[in-house]
């Protein structure tokens, strides 16, 4: 029988000494005298070396007769990775690539297939393979302008993938883009073009660093706030165009070199009814989150009804533990803008049909886009500062009714010519309803600088309104 060359493996010395005699060829799967196969040159010896490696993971010793070693050569991936280990029954929880640092899964044992597909695409190595597999040639200088002295300082550039993943979450946070951006195809391809090593995220990844932030932040602001001793608190509530109710709440201080600090403890969304009740457990709530209930010395609320019951409750709370300042006599502090608000709306009520022709000029130019084109033309043409535009009102807020006043009294001369063009509009302002508009202009504008200075956040506002009391 013809035989072809191939791998000899030594049989498995057993009992039997004839086994020592017989020698196994894959092939044919069957047990042949060792005298009766050719012998093979040292070239098919070498060639056969991958089917040496086959035989010998499943169990076979090779012959004694081929210069094979007795220990398995170490598969040359692991030149690139190495094994961490962990606290499972096998000890390894995943190899970390030694060039991009990523993490990737693996098993004692197990395949390392896709660890030669990462190596392929992983773009660091990239990097220093194309510079002669020793990493870039020449580093990379980053300018940092630092301090107030705007002074330029010179380092050494190196990519931070965690730095620039905090830096894209506070990106998206400060600006409020939509999660989704993160995958838009031009942006990734921007950021790519900025630095090749970007490695591009997904829009719940975004989020979930975006939450991390949150809380390693959160932690900070809770250390700042343990080292103070007052803090006082305002808090505010209004309804979306959703019809869903939010509240905010907002702490101020002053730091260790008595600078005055404001920062938002807490901003949701409070269903109805907006009670007294309610209002105060979700400030305990989360005063209780920040640990600063023995802290709050003054809350500042406007003068609704609400507030007024969230007070006592919190007042009481306070009481019962012992943490009430200054005996009660400044917790309750009422906003003097909505104070001064109420006050300048009721005046705006007497003198209603004053501006009344006025608002509903504005009104007949804003409803329809046609009419605003044709008032802007007439602008255009009378040569008049194009920058501005006419202001409406809102009921609620007497400053916008200063502003709309404002604006159409810019735009005096454009309201006749606009008549002209337009029989509908049956709201010209006269002559005396003008005049009238420039002097309630002119005694807004009182008001207007004082709720400025009341609604300051930088500096202490409590000293202005005894003033504005004394005279």
């Amino acid at each position: 029988m013809e035989i072809e060359p191939s791998v000899l493996v030594e049989a498995r010395r057993k009992v039997d000494p004839r086994i020592a005699s017989y020698a196994w060829v894959p092939k044919s799967w069957s047990f042949v005298k060792l005298h009766e196969i050719p012998k093979m040159s040292n070239t098919d010896e070498m060639s056969n070396l991958d089917d040496m490696d086959e035989l010998e993971e499943i169990g076979i010793e090779s012959s004694s007769t081929m210069s094979k070693p007795n220990k398995r050569k170490k598969p040359v991936v692991w030149d690139e990775f190495d094994v961490v280990t962990g606290s499972d029954k096998t000890g390894v929880i995943g190899a970390k690539c030694s060039h991009c640092k990523n993490m990737l899964a693996y098993k004692r044992g197990g395949a390392t297939s896709h660890l030669k597909r990462h190596l392929k695409v992983c773009v660091p190595r990239r990097v220093a393979e194309s510079g002669n597999k020793k990493g870039p040639q020449q580093a990379l200088l980053s300018f940092k302008v630092t301090g107030r002295s705007r002074q330029t300082l010179l380092s050494t550039y190196q990519y931070d993938k965690d730095k620039v993943r905090e830096l894209l979450a506070k990106m998206f946070i400060v600006h409020e883009y939509p999660f989704r951006m993160v995958e838009h195809q031009l942006f990734v391809l921007f950021c790519q073009n900025l630095n090749p090593r970007f490695q591009p995220i997904k829009r719940h990844t975004l989020r979930a660093d975006c939450i991390k932030l949150f809380a390693v932040e959160k932690e900070k602001l809770k250390g700042v706030l343990a080292s103070v001793d007052r803090i006082s608190l305002t808090s505010d509530l209004w309804t979306s165009n959703q019809t869903l109710g939010y509240m905010c709440l907002t702490c101020h201080y002053l730091d260790a070199d008595w600078n005055l600090q404001k920062r938002i403890l807490n901003f949701c969304c409070l269903p109805p009814p907006h009670t007294g009740i309610a209002i105060a457990d979700c400030i305990l709530k989360c005063l209780s989150d920040w640990d600063i209930e023995d802290k709050v010395s003054t809350i500042t609320l406007d003068n609704a009804s609400s507030n007024d019951s969230a007070v006592r409750i919190l007042k009481d709370h306070f009481a019962e533990k012992g943490n009430l300042h200054f005996n009660s006599k400044i917790f309750h502090v009422r906003c003097c803008a909505h104070v001064l608000n109420l006050m300048v709306q009721d005046g705006l009520s007497e003198i209603r049909d004053v501006i009344e022709n006025i608002r509903e000029s504005v009104k007949y130019m804003k409803m329809s886009p046609s009419r605003l084109d044709k008032f802007n033309e007439i602008v255009k043409q009378l040569k008049l500062s194009t920058s501005k535009h006419l202001i409406l009102d809102v009921p609620t807020r007497w400053n916008s009714t200063h502003a709309m006043l404002e604006s159409a009294l810019q735009f005096k001369a454009v309201f006749p010519r606009f008549k002209e063009r337009d029989s509908n509009y049956k709201w010209l302002p006269t002559e005396e309803d003008w005049t009238r508009a420039a002097e309630v202009s002119k005694f807004l504008e009182v008001f207007k600088e004082a709720t400025e200075a009341f609604s300051g956040s930088k500096y202490p506002t409590s000293n202005l309104e005894s003033k504005v009391e004394d005279e």
